[in-house]
């Protein structure tokens, strides 16, 4: 569709959590029409177990869209017919979470585009903001490709690099990944209406490295370990669903560490055992001579609160490290 000299596409937008409303908010504040939203089913949340919308479907709600939310695109025939009565230039994915049949890949004239939290080919698959932290890699990024049958091979329309430092959660890289990619998917649309302005990129299989999805056994802490990948594994885990821990000195007590600091430990003690409580936190010995400093954490069914505020009315017996030169 053409109004004046402007090329306005028609985009149907698939996409489910809250990693995917940016890119949906930004499509709907752009110069394109999004006609349609396709988002999975709403699911049992919380205690309660009650029935939650996607945060997409909330949005697409309220701005009055069309909404869509087969349990398999392979098997619904009828949302498939729907989706092709829309007649959509392009196809838009991010965090859908599910695989698209070839009878989606080949709707669109201009293709199925995919918003990626990392920089393909490093971390195809479901979790690689994650991995990306537990890796102690220096920098991620997002990319925009065009979609084909594979697990995020299709070719590299765009870029964008993001620097990653030693404090960065989850959470906070999930939100900047969001928001960069939402802005470099509009500058993606636009340069893809100038024949010649974009030239896919195959992305190299050599390189390629999938980030497998979290399993339960990853969330726990390993005392063994040095601190700084304990740290990491915080990070990757925080806000959720969290680093579990328990102490040596208190057993039966699961906790929840959210934010934490890695340092030396002058001299050895033995791992998972609280060594100092006068600072910001309980210290606790690590492998290597390292030590974890827990700046929050959370009690099992109760709120997140500071180090401090949780050594209160804990005394502890302390396990005092054993300088290595003696």
């Amino acid at each position: 569709m053409i109004i004046g000299n402007e090329v306005r596409w028609r985009v149907l937008f698939m996409g489910t959590p809250t990693f995917a409303v940016p890119a949906l908010a930004a499509l709907l504040a752009g110069p394109d029409c999004v006609v349609g939203v396709v988002t999975q089913p709403d699911r049992p949340h919380g205690r309660g177990m009650q029935l939650r919308p996607p945060p997409v479907k909330e949005l697409a709600l309220q701005q009055g869209l069309p909404v869509w939310q087969p349990d398999s695109l392979r098997r619904d025939e009828a949302v498939l017919a729907e989706m092709a009565s829309l007649r959509p230039d392009v196809i838009v994915v991010a965090a859908y979470g599910q695989i698209l049949p070839a009878a989606v890949l080949d709707l669109p004239p201009q293709g199925c585009i995919n918003i990626h939290a990392s920089l393909l080919p490093r971390w195809r698959g479901a979790a690689p903001i994650q991995r990306a932290i537990l890796a102690g890699d220096r920098e991620t990024g997002v990319t925009i490709m065009a979609m084909e049958a594979g697990l995020d091979t299709g070719p590299m329309l765009a870029q964008r690099v993001l620097p990653l430092d030693d404090q960065i959660s989850c959470g906070t890289l999930h939100d900047q990944l969001a928001q960069s990619g939402a802005e470099l998917l509009l500058e993606t649309l636009a340069a893809l209406k100038q024949p010649g302005r974009i030239v896919p990129v195959p992305q190299q299989e050599s390189l390629a490295v999938y980030a497998h999805k979290l399993s339960r056994d990853e969330e726990w802490i390993d005392w063994q370990q040095p601190a700084p990948q304990l740290l990491r594994q915080v990070r990757a885990l925080s806000p959720w669903p969290g680093a579990r821990a328990r102490l040596v000195q208190l057993p039966q007590q699961e906790i929840k560490v959210v934010a934490a600091r890695a340092v030396a430990l002058p001299g050895s003690a033995m791992p998972g055992h609280v060594v100092a409580t006068d600072g910001e936190g309980p210290l606790v010995a690590c492998g290597a001579e390292t030590a974890l400093l827990l700046l929050q954490l959370q009690p099992a069914g109760k709120r997140v609160m500071s180090g401090r505020e949780w050594l209160r009315g804990r005394p502890l017996t302390l396990n005092e490290p054993v300088s290595s030169g003696t």
